[in-house]
């Protein structure tokens, strides 16, 4: 999720997240408004298969620091999932702003972390609904108001699809997110 000024790690996922993005809106792939009308505002989405969940953490709505993920049970969704862990009660994301997060990643499968903000030592900008980040975050931080914290859980095809982020996000891996919205400019 980082910027081209980051080293590492969050460097390669700003890269993919920024081809994943063109590759699904530009080359045919899944339009994000199709994959987004199944998704709720407010809580969990539902699919037919009754998907896995990812349990509350305790300390994660602890504001200021790096969350804990619960660890996932269950298969994981197909769709895309949004919890408000805390609502925040300042301005509200859309499409076009210019926001700054902090969050954590981590894989569904493995529950073990891949990329966070808090550990780069700070926060991550990005316009919102431009295909910069996965097609995942375009979606589920629309409707985040400033000083919340919101867990995604992503399916693959609205993140890295079947050729993953090796070799820290595998092959058609689901991603679980906690983002907190910082700002929004």
């Amino acid at each position: 999720m980082r910027g081209s000024d980051s080293r590492g790690l969050g460097s390669a996922c700003t890269a993919l997240l920024v081809a994943c993005a063109l590759a699904a809106t530009g080359c045919g792939g899944k339009s994000k408004s199709s994959a987004g009308s199944s998704s709720s505002t407010s809580s969990a989405s539902t699919s037919a298969s009754a998907p896995g969940r990812v349990p509350p953490a305790p300390g994660e709505k602890k504001l200021g620091s790096k969350p804990p993920i619960g660890k996932p049970t269950g298969s994981p969704p197909t769709t895309l999932q949004k919890r408000d862990i805390v609502k925040g009660k300042g301005k509200k994301a859309k499409s076009g702003d210019k926001v700054e997060v902090q969050y954590v990643g981590v894989s569904y499968s493995t529950s073990q972390q891949f990329d966070a903000s808090w550990d780069h030592g700070q926060p991550f900008r990005f316009q919102l609904g431009k295909g910069m980040v996965i097609p995942g975050w375009d979606q589920g931080v629309v409707g985040m108001r400033v000083g919340g914290r919101r867990q995604l859980v992503i399916p693959p095809d609205l993140a890295y699809g079947p050729q993953g982020q090796p070799p820290a996000i595998g092959p058609n891996e689901t991603l679980i997110f906690d983002i907190d919205l910082l700002r929004i400019k």
